[in-house]
């Protein structure tokens, strides 16, 4: 994390972003500015880090554990036939220094549980979750919340996706909590209910449009502009190609 003012190279490689009154040299500073922990450097998470790279985030750490395989690449973009074998945050972190390399990659090689989250989590300002199961999902929401950190979050099937964002710490205009994430999930499924992309399929493109709806949940919340998805879970139907939103209340 940095407090250093914008280059006059970093002005010209974010103009576009500077030109945008709801962002502008502020918001830009604040990207600068900002430390994002990326849980996932899969399908989801290959649009995220390098979208945030490309937006100037100042730092930005990854948590995975796995190395990349052929099957990864027709979905996990931020990797490449010539890094199959390679750990995926070594692979990741050198694709993000190609796109930005003002950009700071701190590598975290091993899976998020809730022993460890507490710890990784520390030192960030917004935690998004890219992984593909619910346990750590849950491990990852519980440490965002005790952190007081928002927390963008994703997931993909088949042929759909869904995004939402969380601020349990918080209150709405009426006084009451904000939602959690077990508002949504309160429990995990039983092991092998939910089939893995490896059994069920996925289409790469999919991970796309989900982990760029990510990116963009966490540009807004850290420059403040727009409205995030607090509250509401977006969903994304790629075969009718349409989008529904519904919103959700604390329950607890």
């Amino acid at each position: 994390m940095t407090n250093d003012p914008l280059t006059p190279i970093e002005i010209e490689r974010y103009g576009r972003h500077i030109l945008l009154p709801e962002i502008g040299g502020a918001g830009q500073q604040k990207l600068k500015n900002a430390a994002v922990l990326v849980i996932g450097a899969g399908g989801l998470g290959s649009p995220v880090l390098e979208y945030l790279a490309g937006a100037g985030v100042g730092t930005i750490g990854i948590v995975d554990d796995d190395t990349v395989s052929l099957s990864n690449l027709q979905r996990q973009t931020v990797h490449g036939t010539g890094t199959v074998g390679d750990r995926k945050t070594r692979s990741a972190a050198a694709r993000i220094r190609e796109i930005n390399p003002h950009v700071t990659v701190d590598r975290h090689d091993l899976r998020l549980t809730p022993e460890n989250a507490p710890g990784l989590v520390f030192g960030y300002d917004l935690l998004v979750d890219g992984s593909d199961n619910i346990a750590t999902r849950h491990a990852a929401a519980d440490a965002a919340e005790r952190a007081r950190m928002p927390l963008v979050t994703g997931a993909v099937g088949r042929f759909d996706g869904s995004v939402t964002v969380l601020k349990p710490y918080e209150t709405g205009a009426d006084g009451a909590l904000l939602p959690a994430y077990r508002d949504l999930f309160p429990e995990a499924p039983p092991e092998g209910m939910l089939p893995a992309c490896a059994e069920a399929g996925i289409v790469g493109a999919l991970t796309g449009v989900i982990g760029t709806l990510m990116a963009m949940e966490t540009i807004k919340l850290l420059t403040g502009a727009g409205e995030p998805l607090v509250g509401q879970l977006l969903m994304y139907d790629a075969l009718a190609a349409r989008f529904d939103a519904v919103r959700y209340r604390r329950r607890r």
